[in-house]
């Protein structure tokens, strides 16, 4: 048994960082183990793991609606603040066998060469959700200054063996996890042919995901069975929240679409998954390619078929059908394969439901927890 310790301090108005936190807890448990946070003392829970909490002094930094000078001052305070968190983590080392740092990027192993955490004589894990081009050299400097120290493990969420070609001895990389119904054990139920067919756009609303584009092509369809589509999304930033406010304003009374403008987290969010019969991800955007996307792994750990854009994790795709894929960026193209997508559904549903199944074993939060745990026990 592992005593693990989890410093959390990116606080959001919840999504796929609470889940994420909530499948390191649970699935290390599950595996025998302890688990406990670490969080700034201003830090603020949006769900309750039923887990030991710990608090560092400094305060954490939110970027919610942080644009410009704002953003420049909250991103100076973060890094005073996280020399701070470091020095204390180091102090604490002795009480657990492994530090996990959930959602890193190459800044925390920049600063981890200025903190005495460097030589900590533990595990001390960073998770990366993905490396762009532009990030790239930056986290192989900043790791390459820290290879003396064999605890120090850079764990980067990808689906190759290397970053952009390049290989380090401590640098690893290992497959996302899927999201799943955690507390709701159902099977996923799918609409019945004849029955309206329901379709989400779901997740956290950003103006680059084009929800506009999307409405104009699904309203424009040709379909040859009745459809539905919901649209849910929370907001960080009050000019995505203007704009998404506008869009619902403009649609709110067309037939077959309903909009929730709310975060959701816990049974409330699952259930908003379970409701559904697929997925939409029509959004374009290079850092898809990079990063992995939580909405699609959303999808296949509910058994959710999908649309979406083919620079969302396009390995995925050329591993399992889990739905179909449009040219990035491409409307007509959209409006194509939406359409033969929703009235060729039932047709393929059996291909995209064993794909899922495949991918949700591959994927899976367990086969993520336990890959995670042969590198800090190696």
């Amino acid at each position: 048994m592992l005593k693990l310790a989890i410093f959390e301090n990116i606080m959001t108005p919840g999504g796929h960082e609470v889940e994420f936190d909530r499948i390191l807890v649970e699935e290390f448990r599950g595996l025998g183990h302890e688990v406990e946070f670490y969080v700034p003392e201003n830090f603020s829970f949006q769900f309750d793991y039923q887990t030991p909490v710990k608090r560092l002094k400094g305060d954490a930094v939110t970027y919610t609606n942080s644009r410009g000078l704002k953003k420049l001052l909250a991103a100076a305070k973060r890094e005073i603040n996280r020399q701070r968190w470091y020095s204390q983590l180091f102090d604490a080392q002795k009480n657990f066998d492994a530090l996990i740092i959930p959602t890193s990027t190459y800044r925390y192993l920049r600063a981890l060469n200025h903190s005495a955490l460097k030589k900590i004589s533990v595990p001390l894990i960073f998770i990366l959700h993905g490396i762009n081009p532009a990030e790239a050299p930056k986290f192989l400097a900043a790791a390459d200054k820290l290879s003396a120290n064999k605890n120090i493990k850079p764990v980067v969420l990808t689906f190759t063996d290397n970053i952009f070609g390049e290989r380090r001895e401590n640098i690893f990389t290992i497959y996302p996890p899927t999201y799943t119904a955690r507390d709701l054990k159902v099977e996923p139920k799918i609409s019945a042919a004849g029955e309206v067919l329901k379709v989400g756009f779901f997740g956290q609303y950003r103006r680059e995901k084009n929800l506009r584009g999307l409405l104009e092509v699904y309203l424009k369809g040709n379909y040859t069975r009745k459809v539905e589509l919901q649209v849910q999304g929370s907001t960080m930033h009050a000019e995505d929240s203007e704009d998404f406010e506008k869009i619902i304003r403009q649609y709110k009374d067309v037939d077959g679409l309903s909009f929730l403008h709310k975060g959701l987290i816990g049974t409330e969010w699952q259930q908003a998954i379970l409701n559904v019969d697929a997925l939409l991800m029509p959004y374009s955007a290079p850092r898809y390619k990079y990063h992995w996307g939580g909405m699609l792994f959303t999808a296949i750990g509910f058994g959710k078929p999908v649309v979406a854009s083919d620079d969302m994790n396009p390995e995925v795709f050329d591993l399992y059908r889990v739905g179909e894929t449009f040219q990035s960026g491409n409307l007509d193209d959209l409006a194509r394969v939406l359409e033969t997508f929703i009235n060729d559904f039932d047709k393929n549903f059996s291909t995209y439901s064993k794909n899922l199944k495949a991918a949700g074993e591959d994927f899976s939060p367990v086969n993520f927890a336990k890959r995670l745990e042969k590198i800090i026990k190696d």
